[in-house]
């Protein structure tokens, strides 16, 4: 990891992360919402919670970072989960045929 600071790497390792932070949590949240419906979004408020905590307790600064963007990305995916079921509910994304659905 001292090589990123070295050759000044680290803002751009980070974001690079970052956008594959929140590319990976899109369609987590579609499956989420297919297979589990909203009953999910208390696994996102733990991950949320752990990587929050992770992130104070590290010294390495990017790896504190990119927890950090790990732990408010589980954080936004409770929210999505919720209008992810509004968009299944306006026909946008397809319901899951074994589940029953509040609508």
């Amino acid at each position: 990891m001292e090589w990123l600071s070295e050759y000044h790497l680290a803002g751009l390792f980070i974001g690079i992360c970052t956008f594959l932070i929140i590319g990976l949590f899109h369609p987590v949240v579609i499956k989420a919402e297919y297979y589990w419906g909203t009953r999910c979004w208390w696994i996102f408020l733990l991950l949320g919670v752990a990587g929050t905590i992770a992130s104070l307790l590290i010294d390495n600064l990017v790896i504190a970072a990119l927890l950090g963007v790990f732990a408010f990305s589980s954080f936004w995916t409770i929210k999505e989960v919720f209008d992810q079921e509004k968009r299944v509910r306006k026909g946008w994304f397809p319901k899951n045929p074994k589940r029953t659905y509040p609508f």
